[in-house]
């Protein structure tokens, strides 16, 4: 099980996000830090468990949930990004 050490200001839904990769997955947080359960944001120096969360990989995905945006490593090229970003305006 790994660690987080809070800042001032991180909320369990905040470090869900940047420690297991989604704001969804805070019960996870949550459910190893019952001593905070009452905390809404948190103060500095608070160390909290993070569990292991296996993320699946999915095959076949609907369009609708496919980025067409994204290149293999996860950025966007400008073009492709300026274009989508002007689609519908008037110039």
């Amino acid at each position: 099980m790994k660690t987080y050490t809070t800042v001032l200001g991180d909320t369990f839904d905040k470090i869900a996000l940047e420690t297991l990769g989604s704001e969804y997955l805070f019960p996870l947080i949550l459910a190893e830090n019952q001593q905070y359960r009452e905390v809404l944001m948190f103060s500095a120096g608070i160390t909290l468990n993070i569990p292991e969360v296996e993320i699946d990989e999915y095959e076949n995905l609907p369009e609708w949930m496919e980025d067409d945006l994204a290149d293999e490593t996860g950025s966007y090229e400008e073009e492709e990004t300026a274009e989508f970003a002007l689609e519908g305006v008037d110039s």
